[in-house]
């Protein structure tokens, strides 16, 4: 496992999207993320919080965050991200978020997926990439599906979710699994 990577994540670059090294220069686009369009003292207080995690995101050696970036037009339309590094066992967990409904079902989800997967599975070398889904999440569940994700378990009853409980799926994938 080739651990410079995270301290020094690439850029990867996909058809439609390019995945950046997350900086302060991705804060405005990531915003709705992370504080929405609320304008209470709560949310400048996260949005600071946000700022300064921004500012180091690209310099630490446990995790590779990166903004979604549609080529397009240069705007950021999401965040992937490898982190919980297992380094004994050469394992990370994965996590994407698009900023928006605008933006689902342009494949931009399933792109930046396929290139961080590619990404952990052949340069960094990891032998492991998991993740949790909510079980009523179809759309993120099928983007897993296809990139090759396998399905572990569930966990009933996890998360409330519009006042209802959710179940959470785990999914991973090993570097010698097949990529479809």
């Amino acid at each position: 496992m080739d651990l410079l990577l995270l301290r020094h994540q690439p850029t990867l670059w996909g058809l439609a999207v390019r995945l950046d090294p997350m900086g302060p220069e991705h804060y405005d686009g990531l915003r709705p993320l992370f504080v929405g369009d609320s304008d209470s003292p709560l949310a400048f207080v996260l949005a600071e919080k946000v700022r300064v995690g921004l500012a180091v995101a690209k310099d630490r050696p446990d995790r590779a965050d990166w903004a979604i970036v549609r080529i397009a037009d240069q705007r950021v339309v999401g965040e992937v991200v490898l982190f919980s590094l297992d380094a004994d066992h050469d394992a990370m967990e994965f996590r994407i978020a698009l900023v928006g409904p605008e933006e689902f079902g342009q494949g931009y989800g399933t792109e930046a997926t396929r290139l961080v997967r590619d990404f952990a599975f052949g340069p960094l070398g990891l032998r492991r990439v998991s993740l949790e889904v909510g079980a009523s999440n179809a759309r993120a569940r099928r983007v897993y599906d296809r990139a090759g994700f396998i399905v572990e378990g569930v966990r009933r009853q996890v998360r409330l979710v519009d006042g209802v409980w959710d179940d959470v799926v785990d999914m991973a994938m090993l570097a010698s699994d097949p990529r479809p």
